[in-house]
């Protein structure tokens, strides 16, 4: 099974800006949010069920690197896909570009884990996922430069 990759598409609104008609930083998790929602629907977490069922997936990490400006009214695509899965949490990968020029304007993994609520239960994740899983993936550098966090070696 070819690994399950969603695209979806973003006009940059007034209220994504700065007084520059920059896109705030906060703008782009938004972006990468709906990206994400689409993204576990396609691995069988629907959002009516979730509630139903009171599973969901919750974001643990972000990392973010931004490489470009977007704009006012620009047109992005958010490319997502699974990326790699443990037995308790699974990372997915975000690439957001503008089209109109090819331009790469920010990159982004998150980690989540699969939470029953109330009670907070981390759940094991569901084996068809390895399926949809993207194989030895590139999309996302991970050998750059990161922030220092709290409690972790710094990563040059």
């Amino acid at each position: 099974m070819a690994p399950l990759q969603i695209r979806t598409e973003v006009q940059v609104m007034f209220f994504d800006t700065d007084c520059g008609g920059v896109v705030s930083n906060i703008a782009y998790l938004r972006f990468i949010e709906i990206a994400r929602t689409r993204l576990v629907e396609e691995l069988g977490l629907v959002l009516t069920e979730m509630a139903e069922k009171q599973t969901y997936p919750v974001v643990v990490r972000t990392e973010i690197d931004y490489r470009r400006a977007a704009k006012l009214g620009d047109r992005l695509v958010i490319e997502g896909w699974l990326d790699q899965m443990e037995r308790a949490r699974f990372w997915c990968a975000f690439r957001i570009t503008r089209p109109d020029d090819k331009t790469l304007i920010a990159q982004c993994r998150q980690m989540l884990a699969l939470i029953e609520m109330p009670t907070g239960k981390v759940l094991r994740l569901p084996e068809h996922w390895q399926e949809h899983r993207k194989k030895h993936s590139t999309d996302y550098a991970t050998d750059e430069c990161r922030i220092r966090i709290a409690g972790e070696k710094s990563v040059q």
